[in-house]
């Protein structure tokens, strides 16, 4: 037990250590709904001075084209060579309404809030301003995607079914982490069952096609440049931009990438096991071919708390995980002289 501690708290030093200073408050070893509601508290504080006449600036920074800083990245484009319509970049001064020019998308549309954010103007503040929200597209891009609920698709961004939109496969994630950001911010105003359709996961209800998105399209370069800037000049942060991963804490589904190391563990000293299948929701298999065979197991959630303990009486051995919830655990596996700790991933 005193090893499993001691793996723990390397976990959490380790987490501590690699990620952002803003986070240094919340307390990452919560899941599910306790985590939910902490990152609530954390982003909700923002400046409620800043407003929508300033997203036109910020914009040109957080959104600035890696690949040419005189231009902006459009959201939902993907041809620079076609319609200007599809154009994936574009002039910082191309700002407008016009033929050719960008303005800025509420990427939750404001018609599908809850109640709908209104009527917006340069002095708005509050919803209607959120930076983290707003990016920059095209102007008819952005009146084709009007307030469509957003939807599974593949390819470049356009509607899809009855009335849906899927923003393309470059910005799939991107979408993704700001729809979750939304619901976390504004709680039920933004319910991301009101934008997508599918099952719902978690137990504050996430959309899946969103995690798959969030798993499937990692954070780049170019998306990550939009907290620091945003922390300073917002007063907040989209964690799931920052870690990915928070989301599968939080909501289960695909395992998205995880940038601080939460679920790293070091291993102790054992040779030639192995945990399968993992991810899994029914049974675990231990393989021990070992000159050390595993005589018992325990199973922790990742609090430390332990919720299974047995001994093997077979050479057959495995551990039935039917009755865990979702999320992620820790199995210990003992010898008579060794012992080595796993993570394992029950969906």
């Amino acid at each position: 037990m005193k090893k499993l501690f001691t793996l723990l708290f390397l976990i959490g030093l380790q987490a501590v250590f690699a990620q952002q200073p803003y986070y240094d408050d919340v307390n990452l070893n919560l899941t599910g709904q306790d985590l939910y509601f902490a990152l609530q508290q954390k982003i909700e504080i923002a400046s409620n001075s800043f407003n929508y006449g300033d997203t036109k600036e910020s914009m040109k920074i957080t959104d600035e084209d890696p690949a040419n800083n005189n231009n902006v990245l459009l959201l939902y484009g993907y041809d620079d060579t076609g319609s200007c319509t599809t154009d994936r970049s574009r002039d910082k001064n191309d700002f407008g309404g016009g033929n050719c020019q960008y303005n800025r998308e509420h990427t939750f549309a404001r018609s599908n809030a809850n109640p709908p954010m209104g009527d917006v103007n340069n002095s708005s503040t509050g919803i209607l301003a959120d930076a983290q929200n707003i990016r920059p597209s095209d102007q008819q891009m952005n009146g084709n995607r009007d307030n469509k609920k957003f939807a599974a698709g593949s390819g470049n961004a356009g509607p899809v079914g009855s009335g849906n939109w899927y923003p393309g496969d470059e910005w799939k994630g991107d979408v993704a982490r700001i729809m979750m950001y939304m619901y976390t911010r504004y709680g039920d105003r933004c319910l991301p069952s009101l934008n997508g359709s599918g099952p719902l996961e978690g137990a504050t209800d996430m959309l899946q096609v969103y995690l798959q998105w969030n798993a499937e399209d990692p954070v780049t370069d170019f998306e990550d440049q939009r907290n620091p800037y945003l922390e300073t000049a917002y007063g907040n942060r989209n964690p799931f931009i920052d870690n990915p991963y928070l989301a599968t804490l939080i909501w289960g589904g695909p395992i998205a990438e995880d940038r601080w190391g939460l679920i790293g563990v070091e291993e102790f000293i054992a040779d030639n096991i192995s945990v399968y299948p993992n991810p899994t929701s029914e049974v675990v298999w231990i393989n021990d071919n070992t000159s050390f065979p595993v005589e018992s197991y325990s199973v922790y959630d990742i609090s430390g708390r332990k919720v299974m303990h047995n001994t093997f009486n077979t050479t057959e051995k495995k551990v039935n995980i039917s009755n865990l919830n979702s999320g992620i655990y820790l199995i210990e596996l003992v010898s008579s002289e060794k012992r080595i700790t796993k993570k394992i991933v029950i969906r």
